[in-house]
């Protein structure tokens, strides 16, 4: 059972309400998000204030107030949160001291979401307590909940009346890893990804079981205690609708404002997806888009709405609840029928063909991390497999330079989506899906733009051997329609690896890790703890709907994506090279051949060439975030042995490797911690993944994948050989064989439907360089420092402005016209402005 404060705390309650009119007085304001009945909370919610320099005699706690009880809410607006604000007033002893601590009981049936608590003392002085959680009757909790101040302290510069309340919270966050929890525990505990499958539906659902293991290695996730399913004790059961219902702690849940767009942005792109599949729903089942037009007339073109007939609403029903069903008729009739115009094809409809779109997606795309410079020709697999791509291949296409020159001045380079997939293939093809392990090979012609020069598309062959076609650059006839084909299955391959590992794997399931060990070994008074806690926001939540709509046995992703049933599986076995420290935009940069060291650059790296606008624009947040992080360490820690002999930060590290990456432990995998440098490189890490990588893989989903065309998530037919029946089908209608080898139409819609929803900021979003409240240290120092990172930031963004607009900077725009803006902060959108931007930073993995 969850530890409380709640017994001992009580004994100390200073009961008496007598002769208090002399008595100094601290007045308070309690904003409440507002949802239903949160109006009439005031007489249900009592408060006390702790004492953080006068000890209780006997109990080791601060000195306690009185309660006081809420008074006269009054309703406001907080940006596109509606909020209710309480007043309230207590008095306390002469020499009470500093409040140090808030405890809130809440005596109504009901939770609340309480933002922030603001108290001023009768000096005018004034403290600040962000909460942003949910607070449980006590009822429930059987105990108070227990805010901090926005003061912060180490661990043993905490004040002796806040040392007990310090370690006693910390101790209540922990579980023992056994029995399930309810859901207004405060319990942070590491589980093995055991909740993908659902083999009590059948065989079929079953999925293995990731992390603690040699085979199938994989980060930790939030722990839930759901009971076995009946057909594997090994998996866990599945959640109810929608995963609404998996436990969260309440700190790790969407405020009621950020769930409800999240609701109806999903309900909209329902009604998106739902727009062109009206026929097939009644009639004629998936089927294929007949022509280029007819797809981009069928899902984007602006059309008279028409009401829902009886028969598209019962057939709705089938697959949506009741409630749901009437959510999607009203959202149907209030907005746009279609899915929006995206960017790849706003001004040019058809650059998605250019092959120079191709390869300036690979460096400023939704995947520019995977490119790497080649180093050896021709290249070698693991397992000692040479491709068949051979010189005098290549040399046909760079520039009249020979391949040797070429390797010399470092410009060819390779997307490799070959030897991960090759051990898969046989399986992944025997689920109705046509796909190819690839490689690609570019040339960076003088105008540091990318031209690929060959394609190499393999599948297995007999006693282990390969299957291999060569397919080189060509703009008409056969040959150029070949070729087309060829990009499509490289775009397919570029897509899962997108999704499955560049964004799910490399951001959602790496943090989640690091937001349990926090949670669980640092003080929410530890300075640490109040530079991460922004970057944590949502990321427990939106993960923990993934697993159970998208990641999960017949998820979305299965339906979509190309690996099927064996995505994860996949992921994992990427996961096994997985460093932490290589996760470092400038040691990513290094080990892809895309950077050399150079010490008198502020990133200590040197670009090959500047066009790279992932790595240009990534390498001014990465310094700015460094020099932010170095100096707000700076000020707790004097020496490296302040931080080593912080017992906090240390169990941290060491919970991190050990539990919530613990498959990861080899010591080649982690470096240490045992200087002030280690801890900002860390922090550093993992504040840019949270952040800046996830915003550069995540916002342009739709921008670029919105036209399937372009970014394809599966093929169905493989590319014709010569002298057979498919290859004359081809030759007689090379763009209708392309339709018919990318998905049909109903899996293109819903996958549309799910990246518009990932791709749309919401309004309570807070980018990199704001903080949900100004007040969220009383450090001066620190929150002078963090007005220098906010310029840093706005610098940065002025120099990707400019970046933009240089013509000579031909990657910045490409054939689509697409600007470059994934790296761009948009410190200046200050809570409001949501929706598919294409830009901004957030400071966490909060969708």
């Amino acid at each position: 059972m969850q530890p409380t404060l709640c017994a001992d705390l009580r004994q100390c309650l200073i009961s008496s309400a007598e002769n208090t009119a002399h008595l100094p007085v601290v007045e308070g304001a309690v904003v409440i998000n507002r949802t239903s009945g949160s109006s009439k909370l005031g007489k249900y919610v009592i408060l006390q204030l702790c004492s953080r320099t006068q000890m209780e005699i006997g109990t080791g706690r601060g000195r306690l107030t009185q309660e006081a009880r809420l008074r006269r809410g009054k309703e406001a607006q907080h940006g596109k949160t509606k909020t209710v604000i309480y007043k309230f007033s207590v008095h306390v002893e002469p020499d009470f001291g500093e409040p140090g601590a808030v405890l809130v009981m809440n005596g109504s049936r009901h939770k609340f979401f309480l933002c922030s608590v603001t108290l001023t003392a009768s000096d005018s002085r004034r403290i600040h307590v962000d909460c942003n959680s949910w607070v449980y009757p006590i009822s429930k909790t059987k105990g108070p909940r227990l805010f901090f101040s926005n003061t912060s302290y180490l661990p043993r510069e905490t004040p002796a009346a806040l040392q007990k309340l310090r370690a006693e919270e910390l101790e209540s966050l922990r579980g023992d890893g056994t029995g399930e929890r309810r859901k207004w525990e405060r319990i942070y505990d590491y589980d093995l990804y055991n909740d993908l499958g659902d083999p009590d539906r059948g065989p079929g659902y079953a999925r293995t079981v990731l992390g603690g293991s040699e085979d199938h290695p994989y980060p930790r996730r939030g722990r839930t205690g759901r009971p076995p399913s009946d057909a594997d004790p090994k998996t866990e059961s599945r959640p109810g609708l929608l995963g609404l219902d998996v436990f969260l702690p309440p700190d790790e849940r969407f405020s009621p404002s950020k769930m409800s767009e999240f609701v109806l942005n999903s309900i909209q792109a329902v009604v998106h997806f739902l727009i062109p599949e009206l026929k097939s729903l009644t009639s004629r089942g998936h089927g294929d888009f007949e022509s280029f037009d007819q797809l981009t007339e069928d899902l984007y073109s602006d059309q008279r709405r028409r009401p829902f007939d009886r028969k598209v609403i019962n057939r709705l029903k089938h697959f949506l609840p009741g409630d749901l069903v009437d959510e999607v008729i009203r959202a149907h009739k209030k907005n746009a029928v279609k899915f929006p115009v995206p960017q790849i094809m706003a001004v040019n409809e058809w650059a998605w063909r250019e092959d120079e779109e191709l390869g300036r997606e690979m460096i400023s795309g939704l995947n520019p991390a995977v490119i790497r410079r080649l180093e050896v020709f021709p290249p070698t697999g693991r397992g000692g497999s040479r491709s068949s791509i051979t010189t005098s291949q290549v040399e046909k296409n760079l520039d009249g330079l020979t391949l040797q020159k070429a390797m010399k001045e470092r410009r060819i380079f390779i997307l490799d989506h070959h030897d991960y997939l090759m051990p898969y293939l046989a399986r992944i093809n025997m689920q109705g899906v046509c796909i190819y392990a690839s490689r690609t090979l570019l040339f960076l012609q003088a105008d540091s733009t990318m031209k690929p020069v060959a394609i190499e598309l393999s599948l297995p062959g007999e006693a282990g051997g390969e299957i291999n076609r060569v397919f080189l650059p060509a703009r008409d006839g056969i040959e150029g329609a070949l070729w087309q084909l060829a990009k499509a299955h490289v775009a397919v391959n570029d897509s899962g690896h997108h999704q499955l590992i560049s964004h799910w794997l490399k951001t959602h399931a790496a943090v989640e890790p690091f937001i349990v060990a926090t949670r669980r070994q640092l003080s929410t008074m530890h300075p640490v703890y109040k530079l991460l806690e922004p970057h944590f926001k949502d990321t427990m939540q939106i993960n923990a709907l993934a697993r159970s709509v998208l990641l999960n046995a017949g998820g979305v992703l299965e339906k979509t994506m190309f690996p099927r049933k064996l995505a994860m599986e996949i992921s994992s076995a990427i996961y096994r090279d997985w460093r932490f420290h290589e996760q470092a935009l400038p040691a990513d940069l290094l080990k892809r051949g895309m950077a050399i060291e150079d010490p008198g650059e502020p990133s200590g790296v040197r670009l090959l060439f500047e066009d790279y606008p992932y790595a240009a624009d990534g390498l001014e947040i990465w310094t700015a975030i460094k020099r932010w992080i170095s100096n707000f360490c700076s000020v707790f820690y004097s020496t490296d042995d302040a931080m080593n002999s912080d017992v906090e930060i240390q169990a941290w590290w060491s919970e991190i490797r050990e539990v919530g990456h613990g498959d990861k432990r080899g010591d080649g995998d982690w470096r240490p911690m045992n200087s002030l440098p280690d801890l900002v490189e860390a922090l550093t890490t993992l504040i840019w993944i949270a952040s800046a990588l996830h915003a550069a893989v995540n916002f342009g989903q739709y921008g670029y994948a919105g036209l399937p065309l372009n970014r394809p998530t599966h093929c169905r037919r493989f590319i014709p050989v010569e002298r057979t029946a498919e290859f004359a089908e081809f030759m007689a209608d090379p763009d209708k064989f392309f339709l018919t080898m990318l998905p049909d139409r109903f899996t293109t819609t819903l996958g549309l439907a799910l990246i518009e929803v990932l791709s749309r900021h919401t309004s309570d979003e807070v980018y990199l360089g704001q903080r949900p409240s100004p007040e969220w240290t009383d450090h001066a120092r620190v929150r002078q420092l963090f007005e220098e990172f906010r310029r840093d930031l706005l610098a940065v963004e002025g120099t990707i402005r400019t970046r933009n607009s240089t013509t000579a900077l031909r990657n910045r725009r490409g054939p689509a016209e697409i600007p470059y803006t994934l790296l761009h902060p948009d410190t200046s959108n200050v809570r409001g402005e949501g929706g598919i931007t294409g830009r901004g930073i957030p400071n966490s993995v909060s969708i």
